[in-house]
This record gives C-alpha cells, sequence and structure tokens, in this order.
C-alpha cells in the first residue's frame, strides 16, 4: 500500500534544502531511495514543506533512519511527527 508523507520542519530554508541533497549526493545513501515514487519541496523561503510519495511505509521508516542524521547535522528541526496516509487514487499524466 503507498503511503504519502507530509513534512512539516519548523526552520526549512532553500540552503539548509539544499546542503542537504549535497550531502545525500556525496555519501554512501541512496538517493532517490528505493521506493520513493515522488519528492517535491514547496512553500515559501524559510518555512518550505516537503510532501513524498512512498511504495511501503516500510521503505520511508528505512530510508528515514540514513536521513535523519543528516537532516540533523543540517539544523532541520520538526515541530512533531510527519503526516502519514493510505494512498486511496493516484492520477498521474
Amino acid at each position: 500500500m503507498s503511503i504519502v508523507v507530509r513534512f512539516n520542519p519548523a526552520n526549512l530554508t532553500t540552503e539548509k534544502y539544499d546542503e542537504t541533497l549535497r550531502q545525500l549526493e556525496e555519501s554512501d545513501v541512496e538517493f532517490p531511495p528505493d521506493g520513493l515514487d515522488h519528492h517535491i519541496c514547496f512553500g515559501p523561503e524559510g518555512n518550505l514543506r516537503v510532501s513524498e510519495v512512498w511504495d511501503s511505509q516500510e521503505q520511508f521508516e528505512a530510508f528515514g533512519e540514513k536521513l535523519m542524521p543528516i537532516l540533523t547535522a543540517n539544523g532541520i528541526e520538526f515541530s512533531g511527527d510527519p503526516e502519514i496516509f493510505e494512498v486511496y487514487n493516484s492520477i498521474r499524466r
């Protein structure tokens, strides 16, 4: 069952986001990881949000274990757990 994950970081800037992507590319962490169908970053500077579609909860959690230390090192903070929803339907162009 696919899931949608919505992250609401407390202080995400384009600089922190870009640095996190750069570190992922330079690390041994596969990005995009297996199971990530779609990733989107959006919103105003300093208050960016991220939404993702994953093939499974297990794949999301496995990647999260590798990603969280990188997010922490870049000072990205979360005000709470991400929102997770099962996908009912998906239409693509």
